[in-house]
């Protein structure tokens, strides 16, 4: 039987653990995992694809590996008869939430810069985007986050065959001062 992603996809949310929280606050490794979300892919396959040297992307997938948020799959001979394990992604980051009491949400920085090197690798003819000023009460700021991460499960969840897309949501508190009406 196979494992689908929406198999691996638990819309319930946990505290990450240290060590889940160091493995992905890094741009590359989170651009592992967009990598090997839809087929395994070797190390050599993914530095390829991210331009890299396989024997220090090799280091990430590892890590990766060592929180459970890659999974190796049968050990395989390449072409020249090297030893190629292929990797998937787990899905496992969508089932954490990493916050630090100290410093608010950490991996943000690492989300947001992952983000910009696949829309540079993409070009910017293919992101679809849009910005929104909004002025909320606390309860609707908690209306928003709540029904924005009831469609990010539904579709999360979903198993179509279609294309793959990349969607990075961010919402920021703005600095301006509010202007009385």
């Amino acid at each position: 039987m196979s494992i689908t992603y929406a198999d691996r996809v638990a819309t319930e949310r946990r505290p990450a653990t240290a060590e889940e929280a160091r493995a992905i606050a890094s741009p590359l490794r989170l651009r592992i995992l967009r990598l090997c979300l839809d087929a395994p892919l070797t190390n050599k396959q993914i530095a390829g694809a991210l331009g890299r040297d396989p024997a220090s992307v090799l280091y990430h997938v590892r890590r990766l590996v060592r929180a459970g948020f890659l999974a190796p799959g049968d050990e395989r001979r390449g072409t020249r008869g090297a030893r190629e394990v292929p990797y998937r992604a787990t899905g496992k980051s969508w089932r954490i939430e990493v916050v630090d009491e100290m410093q608010g949400r950490a991996g943000t920085a690492a989300l947001v810069e992952a983000f910009i090197e696949d829309a540079r690798r993409v070009g910017a003819e293919n992101v679809e985007a849009a910005r929104l000023g909004l002025r909320l009460t606390p309860e609707e700021h908690e209306e928003l986050k709540r029904r924005l991460g009831e469609v990010l499960d539904d579709f999360a969840g979903r198993t179509s065959h279609g294309d793959p897309w990349s969607l990075f949501l961010g919402v920021h508190r703005d600095d301006r001062p509010v202007q009385p009406e």
